[in-house]
């Protein structure tokens, strides 16, 4: 299946991988590790149909819950994990986070969730696959390969003027031990600053999370009065090394949703009409 991506910029931080027609994108940071799986859905590839084509795995936006099942079925067979010990988050725009445990497997793929609100997950079981949802949010991929635990967190614009980044560290701290000059972060594929037009608001929630220092990197007078472009890939790159994490260890996506949104799923290009992306990170 050739896909033709739209770069921001020259740098290879992923391989567009294929395993029984269902194709992904994979940091390879994360990969040369050897310790975790990692993958992030494009929308080819699933059963879905309409809207939805083809690989959506939203159950709540109105597609056949049998297509969406299948497409975590499918999607699973081409990471070579298990189904049935995916565990999916219950996304709110917060930054709120979940530790997984083996209790949790299939939560939000065969059985019901018994949280909610929880934009964050971090584990050290192995075999547990986290998976997040996107349409131009950014995802945030972390592995403590010292203490073998992983974090994955869904952070859009809210989340990121929150510092979700330095939430999830701030966690796995806790839960895990983890050491944030250990980590390896990568930050997914999401909308660029040349897509992301936002108002005076947003800006301005930004000017008081972030220092003066900053404010060049993250935002510019937009190509309309009033608006900006921000650059939520540099703000999640900073408050990755603010939380301590090493630059080398932090790996920035080149690819926008919405620039490739005929393979990827962009809210700003169409709305609410359509399927979700997916973000997947699991321990050997």
């Amino acid at each position: 299946m050739d896909i033709n991506w739209s770069y921001k910029n020259k740098s290879r931080v992923f391989d567009t991988k294929e395993n029984g027609g269902v194709p992904y994108l994979s940091f390879k940071a994360l990969d040369d590790t050897g310790l975790a799986v990692n993958g992030f859905s494009t929308r080819m590839g699933g059963a879905s149909r309409g809207k939805f084509s083809t690989m959506n795995f939203s159950y709540s936006r109105g597609d056949a819950a049998e297509d969406v099942l299948e497409n975590f079925t499918r999607m699973a067979a081409a990471l070579g994990v298990e189904r049935d010990r995916m565990v999916v988050s219950h996304q709110t725009h917060t930054v709120n986070l979940r530790r997984v445990t083996l209790e949790d497997a299939g939560k939000g793929v065969i059985r019901e969730r018994d949280y909610r609100d929880i934009d964050g997950l971090i584990t050290d079981v192995p075999g547990l696959t986290l998976v997040t949802f996107y349409a131009d949010c950014v995802p945030l991929y972390l592995l403590d390969p010292v203490n073998r635990a992983i974090g994955l967190s869904h952070s859009g614009w809210r989340g990121t003027v929150k510092r979700m980044g330095q939430v999830t560290v701030d966690a796995m701290k806790e839960a895990f031990g983890t050491k944030p000059e250990d980590l390896i972060a990568c930050v997914g594929p999401s909308i660029c600053r040349d897509c992301f037009e936002v108002g005076g608001e947003v800006v301005e929630e930004f000017r008081e999370a972030f220092g003066p220092e900053h404010r060049e990197a993250l935002y510019c007078q937009g190509k309309r009065p009033g608006k900006y472009q921000l650059d939520l890939w540099k703000a999640n790159e900073i408050i990755f090394r603010e939380a301590g994490i090493c630059r080398e260890n932090i790996h920035i996506t080149n690819i926008c949703t919405m620039c490739n949104s005929d393979y990827l799923f962009s809210h700003r290009k169409v709305g609410e009409e359509r399927g979700n992306l997916a973000a997947f990170l699991c321990l050997k």
